[in-house]
């Protein structure tokens, strides 16, 4: 078993590439394939490392909706022809930006232990 600090750690990466990746907005987004699957897969990365986290963490941090994320790994992972980019885009501006505080606060928490 890997350390959360591991998983966390990751999981910032994704965003950060997620936020290189949709730096033109939703237009880019929309207008180019390539970038919806850069977005797409660091979405699935990051929710994968997500479930891997302890509950302990998961629990210090209950602004995130840990279940919805799991959730929504599965449709990323498992629903090919279902995916809503204008859904996609809008966890992207609405969600990723609270995962990404409360992953930095978790690190944080770890790292000062």
């Amino acid at each position: 078993m890997k350390d959360d600090r591991v998983y966390l750690a990751h999981i910032l990466r994704c965003v950060e590439r997620i936020e290189a990746y949709t730096v033109e907005g939703r237009e880019g987004f929309m207008a180019s394939d390539l970038i919806q699957d850069g977005v797409l897969r660091n979405l699935q990365t990051l929710a994968e490392s997500s479930q891997r986290l302890a509950d302990r963490v998961k629990a210090r941090h209950p602004e995130v909706d840990w279940r919805s994320l799991s959730g929504f790994r599965n449709v990323l992972a498992h629903d090919y022809l279902g995916v809503d980019l204008d859904q996609i885009y809008r966890a992207v501006e609405r969600d990723v930006p609270g995962l990404k505080q409360a992953c930095l606060a978790a690190l944080g928490e770890l790292l000062s232990c």
